[in-house]
């Protein structure tokens, strides 16, 4: 190659060189830095917006997650005040079948009857208690099923069955046991009480079981997604650590070239010395 005052082609060369290393070198830099190796539309026009849908897919997934949560969180809810309701109907089924017993002191009849009455407020107290974020399945204030979100473009739902039982849901509240006949009327009120509490529970926990199910299943649908998403954008640091290093290397020796070609016109100024 020629020496010329004017151009210093091989400066040229090992500048362009240089730059192209530090081009890739930025970029390997931005992947290990973002831990992406699409990171935006100019990276991959097609697979960003691959990735970018199913984001908004995930995104929608997770508001699906958060209404089984809440669907859950209110079934046990529900669950649990039903069944503690069935435990004090079976506690008032003994009451009343001691108090139909013609044998019974009029006090007793009085006593037994005092803790029916106690047991038939907390019935009502537990049915209006069961309430999760502002909602009660069991004290009578829905007059249709609740439906929570089962998939991501909320075109299907989940629902749970309201169930009232209130105690004048059930039909104790005007139940006494002073009387042996009022005794034996009462009897039958809460064995018809008992089972539609029974009924009732046996049908929300179903409803519970199936929230429970999808719910899994859209967990493992988001962590699917996740991974797809990760497969498509993520960069691999092993193999960018290792990019990084070899192009440092080459950083080196491109300066090193650039710094040996830069010196190529003194080789021409050292013609004229004496």
């Amino acid at each position: 190659m020629s020496n010329s005052v004017h151009t210093n082609a091989s400066a040229l060369v090992a500048l362009q060189n240089l730059n192209q290393i530090n081009d890739r070198m930025a970029g390997v830099q931005n992947r290990v830095s973002t831990g992406l190796k699409i990171a935006g539309a100019k990276d991959n026009s097609a697979i960003w917006a691959i990735a970018q849908n199913q984001r908004a897919d995930l995104g929608a997934l997770d508001a699906v997650k958060t209404s089984l949560d809440r669907a859950t969180s209110l079934a046990d809810v529900t669950l649990a005040a039903g069944e503690a309701i069935s435990d004090l109907i079976i506690q008032m089924r003994q009451k009343a079948v001691a108090a139909a017993d013609l044998s019974q002191t009029l006090e007793s009849r009085t006593a037994y009857n005092d803790d029916f009455q106690s047991l038939v407020r907390s019935v009502q107290q537990f049915a209006v208690g069961a309430s999760f974020d502002g909602v009660n399945l069991l004290n009578n204030s829905l007059a249709a099923p609740l439906a929570f979100l089962a998939n991501a473009d909320a075109t299907q739902t989940i629902s749970i069955d309201p169930q009232n039982l209130t105690s004048a849901g059930l039909g104790l509240s005007t139940q006494n046991l002073l009387l042996p006949a009022a005794a034996t009327t009462a009897l039958a009120a809460i064995d018809a009480a008992l089972v539609t509490v029974n009924s009732g529970l046996s049908e929300l926990g179903a409803q519970a079981k199936q929230i429970e199910t999808h719910n899994t299943f859209v967990s493992k649908l988001m962590d699917s997604l996740e991974t797809g998403i990760g497969k498509l954008v993520d960069a691999d640091l092993a193999k960018e650590s290792a990019r990084l290093q070899a192009l440092q290397v080459q950083q080196q020796l491109g300066a090193q070239s650039l710094s040996i070609a830069n010196q190529a016109p003194q080789i021409i100024l050292s013609l004229f010395r004496n």
